[in-house]
């Protein structure tokens, strides 16, 4: 009989427990169910993971890696060539990781304990101090913050949408977000002006999808899918009546 090698059971373990926590969520799959899937025994399981978190831990892992990677990397540039590395990189990243994001986005308390948490919150706080700049101010850093979330999470949101049309997307949004020209401190008019007459009116289809999946999923309020989106909370419930109207006359 050939014996298989203990880094292939492991790889198949983690293929298995990510399809598993895909279809039914982190809370819901139990080791058992991961065994079975691939015709182990629980033992031959905990022989590679102790516990359940460790599965969760091993497939966030990549993730966590490539992006220290890819702060190093940038490190020791020039700020603005630091920063655009860093952004297209970020960009790179969370597409090649689409799945365990998915799986993240689903059980999002998953992260809130533990080194994982602490690590990918010290990878977020590096990264934002390198795309906000030397001798930032609170508007830099703002933008900064803002600038990482665009290159994450349309990633989750728009699942549906390929990868190559999705970074085009996300790269157009953080540019326009980091070139647009801001006015000055307290010039109330300069303010208006570049905020024009208020938020989008409407929104594209892709807008709208995501936003029936958010309030569908229960996991953001109409305020959070608004400011996700980045129109005003009556587009959005617009919208959102006129999938209950359709929904009606079906």
């Amino acid at each position: 009989m050939t014996v298989e090698p203990a880094d292939d059971t492991r790889t198949r373990i983690l293929r298995a427990a990510l399809d598993l926590f895909a279809e039914h969520g982190y809370q819901r799959t139990s080791l058992r169910q991961i065994a079975e899937r691939l015709r182990l025994t629980k033992a031959a399981i905990l022989y590679h993971f102790p516990a359940k978190e460790h599965l969760l831990a091993a497939l966030v892992e990549p993730l966590l890696s490539d992006l220290e990677a890819l702060l190093d990397a940038a490190d020791g540039k020039p700020w603005r060539q630091a920063r655009w590395t860093l952004l297209e990189g970020w960009v790179d990243t969370m597409l090649a990781h689409r799945r365990p994001l998915g799986m993240l986005f689903h059980d999002i308390a998953l992260i809130t304990r533990g080194d994982t948490y602490h690590r990918l919150m010290h990878i977020a706080m590096r990264a934002n101090e390198a795309i906000a700049g030397p001798d930032a101010g609170r508007r830099e850093r703002v933008r900064a913050v803002q600038a990482v979330a665009m290159c994450s999470d349309p990633v989750v949101f728009f699942g549906d949408v390929p990868d190559e049309v999705l970074r085009e997307d996300m790269l157009d949004g953080v540019r326009r977000l980091l070139t647009a020209p801001g006015p000055a401190a307290g010039d109330g008019r300069a303010t208006a002006a570049r905020r024009g007459p208020g938020r989008p009116r409407a929104m594209g289809r892709e807008q709208v999808e995501a936003a029936r999946r958010m309030h569908a999923a229960g996991t953001h309020s109409v305020d959070a899918i608004a400011a996700a989106l980045g129109v005003s909370r009556a587009t959005v419930y617009r919208h959102l009546d006129a999938a209950s109207a359709d929904n009606e006359t079906v």
